[in-house]
């Protein structure tokens, strides 16, 4: 089990700059506007050579119960308890405030080895604060800016000191997920429109409440990656923010949540594209899938809610998304309802099926047998008198597959001849959803 570390401190005092910097990935959303983090990200850092979790949450912040500020709160206080040490973080430049002291009177009631950082304190303005902070009395305490990268080295230098004597014997190596080998996790997106219960959908996935969940709109901000484990594979979950029409989006926060959720779904293997099962395949979900679909990922289509249309029929939403979305035909549809915990076994199940599709490599003998009875059958129309021939085909890749076509004339073969070519092509290999890549390219055959 790998040492893990929680970052803590009040709101907008640099903890997910801190994450990002430690972790060497830009992961977590990082805005001046403070309370942008919401939910428990998790990362891995090295130190000393030693592989660590690292834990970021939202600010700590008092405030009434049951309020969505205390609910945030009370998950960052749920990762410190969890964690072997909080690195907790003040802002240098603002000085000590009473919130900081407080919630290092917190800490230390709890009992957790603590480190204190003193952020932001590039330049001559953060010496007072600096000179404040000692008054916290934590055995260690560094002066660090996570935005330049200043105090770096001496805070992980502490953090090594710190590490049990059992861990810093071990050798940890970084794990074949981390270097993208054979037994890298499949990376599953969920997304979809505002309040299709995709938080609630990854919370009962991995049977605890990761992820903050409510009755508010829009809780979910940044894209949180989840390990999920199973004995048919290892997955990495990604919870991402709610998708609303691009006229609708309002504020710097929500376009930063925007963002992360379309680099999440771009690095996905698999999207799960969620829907609320009472508003089916309305523009907004057409607009996510069609973005989906260019950007070559597998897509399935997860209808939540199911319990508030019990008069589902799975023929009649096939026969809709295939009809409103061609390209991605024939993809799979699970009915789930995550609230009553119905119809999630199947999700896994799906989401390998799909992996097995958008992995399919074709040898080039069977695709040219299948080119050669295709143009028997529907041969390609001519052009201005003259015809138009497909002379040879091969796979040029996966994931997606892509397939290229060598023609003597590339630009009169018709876009329906093309359609015909790509259905086709569906039906005869079974790549049912997958977004096919079909390019036309002038040329000899070159293997001739």
């Amino acid at each position: 089990m790998s040492w893990t570390i929680a970052i803590a401190g009040r709101p907008n005092v640099g903890k997910s700059t801190l994450f990002n910097r430690l972790t060497g990935r830009r992961a977590a959303l990082v805005a001046s506007e403070p309370g942008l983090t919401r939910d428990i990200r998790e990362g891995e850092c090295r130190i000393g050579g030693h592989l660590c979790r690292l834990l970021d949450g939202a600010g700590l912040e008092e405030a009434p119960p049951k309020d969505l500020t205390a609910r945030m709160t009370e998950k960052t206080c749920a990762s410190i308890i969890d964690a072997d040490l909080c690195l907790f973080l003040v802002d240098g430049r603002a000085g000590l405030t009473g919130a900081d002291t407080h919630w290092a009177s917190f800490l230390r009631r709890r009992g957790k080895p603590v480190l204190l950082a003193v952020n932001k304190c590039e330049g001559r303005a953060a010496e007072a604060g600096w000179a404040e902070a000692q008054r916290l009395g934590f055995d260690d305490a560094v002066a660090i800016s996570a935005e330049h990268g200043l105090g770096i080295g001496d805070l992980l230098a502490i953090l090594e000191a710190r590490l049990p004597s059992a861990q810093a014997q071990a050798e940890v190596k970084i794990s074949s997920e981390t270097e993208g080998g054979e037994d890298s996790p499949l990376r599953v997106a969920i997304v979809g429109r505002p309040n299709t219960g995709k938080s609630t959908l990854a919370n009962k996935i991995l049977g605890e409440e990761r992820m903050l969940t409510g009755p508010e709109q829009g809780l979910t901000r940044d894209a949180i990656e989840m390990r999920w484990i199973r004995a048919d594979g290892s997955f990495l979950l990604v919870d991402t923010a709610g998708l609303r029409k691009k006229a609708r989006v309002s504020g710097m926060s929500e376009s930063l949540a925007v963002s992360a959720t379309l680099r999440a779904a771009r690095l996905a293997d698999i999207v799960l594209l969620t829907m609320d099962a009472t508003q089916l395949f309305e523009r907004q979900d057409l607009r996510i899938a069609q973005t989906i679909a260019r950007a070559g990922k597998m897509p399935i289509f997860l209808i939540n809610k199911a319990d508030l249309a019990p008069r589902l029929s799975l023929r009649a939403m096939r026969a809709r998304a295939d009809h409103l979305l061609p390209q991605l035909k024939g993809a799979e549809i699970v009915i789930c309802s995550a609230l009553k915990e119905e119809g999630l076994d199947a999700i896994p199940e799906a989401c390998l099926k799909a992996k097995r599709l958008w992995e399919t490599k074709i040898t080039t003998g069977r695709l040219n047998r299948w080119l050669e009875s295709s143009l028997r059958a529907k041969p390609p129309p001519l052009a201005k008198g003259r015809a138009v021939r497909l002379k040879y085909m091969t796979q040029t890749g996966n994931c997606p597959p892509s397939f290229t076509i060598f023609t003597n004339r590339r630009q009169a073969l018709p876009e329906s001849y093309r359609r015909y070519l790509t259905n086709s092509l569906r039906e005869k290999f079974g790549l049912w959803g997958a977004p096919l890549r079909l390019r036309i390219e002038a040329g000899r055959n070159p293997y001739v």
